[in-house]
C-alpha cells in the first residue's frame, strides 16, 4: 500500500477510536435532588415545585422551555396572534404522539382544559387561565366548562380565545395546567400515556423516582441521557451530604448558613443566579392594629435590618427586598421604597418616628403574633425579625409554627392571623404574576388587601401598548409599597450544587432546568 495510504488509514483508524472513546464518556444516568415529595403528578392537583419540575420532564404543553429557560415550541411547531391579541391559534406537531404512539390532539387539549374547570376536579392552579374567554365566570360557578375560548378547528389546530389581550399567555401554555389529557387513564397520572421526553418508570415514596426517555418523544434526538432519578430529600443538610458522597450530580438547593464554606471548598459545583421570586410578612388587614394604621405597617418593615438577614440569618447568596415584584423581569423596574436608598441608622430612625406617630405603642407595648410554618430556616428569619422589632421598636412578637396545612388554613382563613410567612415564586415572568395577588377578591389575597386604585391600574393594563403596560404596572406596584400589606424581606436566588460534569445546565431567572437538556461526562478511568 502507498505511504500516503497507510497514513490516510492510520488517521481514519485514529480518529475513530476517539471518537469511540468519547462515546464511552457520556454517561447515561443523572440523579437529581427533588426537595419534598411530590404533592401530585396529576397535572390539576400538582401545586409544589417538586411536582411542577417532574411533570415538565414527563409531559409537555403546546409551549414548553429550552435550555436557558426561556420559552420554545413545545407540542405547538409554531402559532399566531389574531384579533389584536384576543386569539391564539395552534399548529400542533405533526410528529407529536403519546408514550402509547397515539397522535397528541386540539382535542386532547380541550379535554385537559374542561376538566380543569369542573367542580369536581377543583383544579388548583385554573386561575392561571383566567384570561381565555368566559373563565372568571365558570370558576365563579356562572357557567360550564364547555362554555370555555378554547377550539379544536382541526385535529391539527387549536383556538384560546381571550377576554383581553394577555402578554403572559405563551408562558402559562407551557404550565402543567395547560397540559393535555389523553382520554385514557385521566385519573390514573401513575401509569396514563404522558406526552414529554420521559416516562415514568418507578416511584418509590420518600425514596426515589426514576424515569426512563420515552422513545415516542419527538425531540427524542435531544434527550441526553437514558434515565433520570430523583430523589426527594426535605433537608438541604442531608441533601449536601448525600451531594458530598457522590450520590447526586445535582441538588434542588443548599442548606441556610453553608454559602461562603460552599464558595470556599466547592466554588466549581455551587450555582447562585437570580431568581423570579421574593420571601415577605404578610399583615393581616382584617385585625384591629395592623388595619388601621399605614404607618405602623411601614415602621415593621423599616426596623428590619435586612443585610443583617440576607447575610447572618439565611447566609444562601439571598438579596434584600424592597419591593414585592424581584428584579429580572424583562422591560420592568421593580418600585423599590423610598427608604431603600437610606442607611440602616436612618431607616431605623425612621421606624421609630413612624411608630410613635402611629400610636400602636401607647399606653402599652405593642404584641404581635408572627405565625410561620413548620421550617428551619423559617424560625431563623422569624426569631431574627422578632428581635429586631423588639430593639427597634419596643414591640413583643410571640412566635407560632404550624405544620403546613394548618398553617395554610389559617392564612386563608385570616381569622387568628396576624403576621405570617408568605412570599411568591412567578408562575410566569410578568409583574402580574405578584401583583395579581393583592387585588380585591382573589382567594390567594392572605392580606385581605383591599385598594380600588391599585385594582384599576391592573385592570387597565390589558388596554394599553406594552410600554404603556410596565409603567401602569410600576404605578401599581408603587401604591401597594405605600399601603404595606407585606413587607419584602429578600428576592430568593435559585442555589444549586452542579457536578462539574453536566452539560447543558444554564442557569436563569425562572431556575428551570429540563432533564432533556443535561449530560453527563463520566469520569476518566
Amino acid at each position: 500500500m502507498h505511504a500516503t495510504s497507510l497514513r490516510i488509514c492510520a488517521f481514519l483508524i485514529s480518529t475513530l477510536t476517539l471518537m469511540l472513546a468519547c462515546q464511552e464518556l457520556a454517561a447515561t444516568d443523572i440523579r437529581r435532588g427533588l426537595g419534598p415529595e411530590p404533592d401530585s403528578l396529576h397535572i390539576h392537583q400538582a401545586r409544589g415545585l417538586a411536582a411542577v419540575n417532574l411533570l415538565r420532564d414527563l409531559r409537555e404543553g403546546l409551549l414548553t422551555f429550552d435550555q436557558h429557560g426561556e420559552l420554545a415550541p413545545g407540542q405547538a411547531a409554531s402559532w399566531e396572534e389574531l384579533d389584536d391579541g384576543r386569539r391564539y391559534r395552534f399548529y400542533l406537531r405533526s410528529d407529536a404522539r403519546w408514550s402509547n404512539g397515539d397522535p397528541v390532539t386540539a382535542a386532547d387539549f380541550v379535554r385537559a382544559w374542561h376538566r380543569a374547570f369542573t367542580p369536581e376536579t377543583a383544579a388548583a392552579t385554573a386561575g392561571l387561565l383566567k384570561d381565555v374567554r368566559n373563565a372568571s365566570e365558570i370558576l365563579k360557578g356562572n357557567g360550564e366548562p364547555a362554555a370555555l375560548g378554547i377550539v379544536a378547528v382541526e385535529p391539527g389546530v387549536l383556538d384560546v380565545l381571550l377576554t383581553e389581550p394577555a402578554p403572559w399567555l405563551l408562558e402559562i401554555l407551557a404550565h402543567p395546567v395547560s397540559y393535555p389529557l389523553h382520554s385514557k387513564g385521566q385519573d390514573d397520572p401513575l401509569h396514563a400515556p404522558v406526552n414529554g421526553s420521559f416516562l415514568l418508570a418507578n416511584w418509590t415514596p420518600r425514596a426515589s423516582i426514576r424515569l426512563e426517555r420515552n422513545p415516542q418523544f419527538h425531540g427524542l434526538d435531544s434527550v441526553r441521557v437514558e434515565t433520570v432519578e430523583y430523589f426527594p430529600i426535605e433537608e438541604p443538610a442531608a441533601e449536601l451530604s448525600r451531594y458530598r458522597a457522590g450520590e447526586l450530580e445535582i441538588t434542588e438547593t443548599i442548606p441556610a448558613g453553608r454559602y461562603d464554606w460552599l464558595r470556599e471548598n466547592l466554588a466549581a459545583d455551587l450555582r447562585v443566579a437570580p431568581y423570579l421570586g421574593t420571601f415577605w410578612l404578610g399583615l393581616n388587614l382584617k385585625h384591629q392594629v395592623l388595619g388601621y394604621s399605614t404607618r405602623l405597617r411601614q415602621a415593621l418593615s423599616l426596623a428590619i435590618n435586612r443585610d443583617i438577614l440576607t447575610a447572618t440569618v439565611l447566609g444562601a447568596g439571598e438579596l434584600p427586598a424592597w419591593s414585592v415584584v424581584p428584579p429580572g423581569i424583562r422591560g420592568y423596574s421593580p418600585s423599590l421604597m423610598p427608604q431603600s436608598e437610606f442607611s440602616q441608622a436612618q431607616r431605623e430612625a425612621e421606624a421609630v418616628r413612624l411608630f410613635e406617630l402611629s400610636g400602636a405603642g401607647r399606653p402599652e407595648s405593642l404584641l404581635l403574633e408572627l405565625r410561620y410554618n413548620t421550617s428551619g430556616v423559617h424560625r431563623r428569619v422569624a426569631v431574627a425579625v422578632a428581635a429586631m422589632w423588639k430593639q427597634v421598636l419596643g414591640v413583643n412578637t410571640q412566635l407560632v409554627n404550624e405544620e403546613w396545612k394548618v398553617f395554610v388554613n389559617n392564612r386563608r382563613l385570616g381569622v387568628i392571623t396576624e403576621v405570617f410567612r408568605g412570599g411568591w415564586i412567578a408562575d410566569y415572568a410578568d409583574p402580574s404574576s405578584f401583583l395579581d395577588l393583592f387585588t380585591g377578591g382573589n382567594a390567594l389575597n392572605n392580606t385581605f388587601y383591599s385598594n380600588r386604585d391599585f385594582d384599576l391600574l391592573l385592570k387597565s393594563t390589558g388596554r394599553v401598548s406594552a410600554g404603556a403596560r410596565m409603567k401602569l404596572l410600576q404605578q401599581a406596584e408603587a401604591q401597594l409599597m405605600q399601603d404595606m400589606p407585606v413587607i419584602p424581606l429578600y428576592y430568593y436566588v435559585s442555589r444549586h450544587l452542579v457536578n462539574p460534569r453536566i452539560t447543558g445546565f444554564s442557569d436563569n431567572v425562572r431556575d428551570i432546568h429540563l432533564s432533556r437538556y443535561l449530560g453527563l461526562i463520566s469520569e476518566s478511568r
